[in-house]
């Protein structure tokens, strides 16, 4: 692979820019490096502008308890210590039951090159309906990282937590974005970008990363419906086909919460709740951002499992001076760790880091890529029908 230690004539520009600077890989990267077989068994179709659509393979295997394969040993020699109950082949489809956990062999591999690293999220449509997803690679010893030169099989865990799912080879859960050197913005160049680009249509708290806080009081629409400020998983609903958008109606599967008048609501530690940030926030076309966890002294709950936001998330049309912020509601999929929780209208629940793009993706997100959730306030994943509650 020799792609990023010379310039040959005719490469890639967004290939080059990577190799010369570093930086998250814009899609027309990601496309140069599946040509040149750094990612194989790759669809182009699947590329998005900062990532890549991961999709399950045929193979896959129900397994005793989640688990890492250790710097020292392969994912399959893992398997053969007992931990796999029962290989499935699903390749024509299959059911994968909520409370287990699966293993699925992934259909992409990699042979990246060694300046090149990975990281890994679920899709956000995978988030919100609570199918917790982690991509899983040979001698991984933390979930979701692919270590710079990776050569081997990727593999998605996969555990449904609120809803039973149906999927196939060929379904995508999951993403994967390739970056070199350090990509994150630091807290003052952030600040100084807020100040010429505005980032959220709030007052920007920038530590870590831009702060983030819950909606509870109305304002995070639904579609235009203010009356409903969050949603709770019902218990023992039906099958959710993952490969199915708009076919399902949301009040088999969610229950619609109104404004709290008292400003908060007790997170039950068995229940599933998509909520809405008070903020709009703003990604420009040559930045990308992931939502990250706050410090666990903040609160005992975890939000948003699905956290890659691409370049352009609220950025309004690209025009001559590069378009502007409206911002978009970022949703906010919540569980309670092992208690009940008190969880306040305007309180801090995550924060959203941006990193800097090697170069500027010729595409953003948004309509014209059928983008499901730009300009959302609170929305439900894609796979259900909009209706009134």
């Amino acid at each position: 692979m020799t792609a990023l230690t010379s310039s040959a004539p005719g490469a890639s520009p967004a290939l080059e820019a990577l190799r010369q600077g570093g930086g998250v890989a814009a899609a027309e990267a990601v496309a140069a490096l599946i040509e040149a077989g750094a990612v194989s068994n790759a669809d182009p179709a699947r590329l998005q502008p900062a990532s890549l659509d991961l999709t399950l393979g045929a193979r896959a295997w129900r397994v005793r308890a989640s688990f890492l394969p250790s710097r020292a040993r392969t994912v399959a020699a893992r398997l053969e210590d007992g931990l796999a109950m029962k290989e499935m082949d699903i390749g024509a489809g299959a059911v994968f039951e909520r409370g287990c956990v699966y293993l699925v062999e992934l259909n992409e591999r990699l042979a990246l090159p060694p300046e090149i690293e990975g990281a890994a999220n679920p899709k956000s449509s995978t988030g919100r309906i609570d199918v917790f997803v982690r991509l899983v690679t040979d001698y991984g010893a933390a979930f979701d990282v692919v270590p710079p030169g990776y050569r081997g099989p990727l593999y998605a865990e996969i555990s449904p937590r609120s809803f039973s799912i149906q999927a196939r080879a060929g379904s995508s859960l999951n993403q994967l974005r390739l970056k070199r050197g350090v990509c994150r913005v630091d807290d003052g160049a952030l600040a100084a970008l807020h100040r010429d680009r505005p980032l959220t249509d709030g007052v920007a708290d920038i530590a870590d990363g831009l702060g983030v806080s819950v909606c509870l009081r109305g304002g995070a629409s639904a579609d235009g419906d203010a009356a409903v400020i969050g949603w709770r998983a019902r218990r023992h609903s039906g099958l959710i086909d993952v490969d199915a958008p708009g076919a399902l109606d949301p009040n088999d599967f969610f229950e619609p919460l109104g404004p709290q008048k008292s400003g908060f609501i007790i997170l039950d530690p068995d229940e599933f709740y998509i909520l809405a940030s008070k903020e709009a926030v703003a990604v420009p076309p040559d930045m990308a951002a992931e939502m990250t966890p706050i410090s666990p002294g903040l609160g005992e709950f975890r939000v948003h499992y699905a956290g890659f936001f691409d370049p352009g998330f609220g950025w309004s049309g690209d025009g001559a001076n590069g378009g502007g912020p409206d911002g978009s509601r970022a949703v906010l999929e919540v569980r309670s760790h092992d208690a009940p929780f008190v969880l306040e209208d305007g309180q801090l629940v995550a924060r959203l880091v941006y990193e800097r793009m090697a170069a500027r993706p010729q595409r953003l997100y948004g309509a014209d890529l059928q983008s499901n959730y730009q300009g959302q306030g609170l929305k439900l994943s894609k796979h259900f029908r909009t209706a009134p509650a």
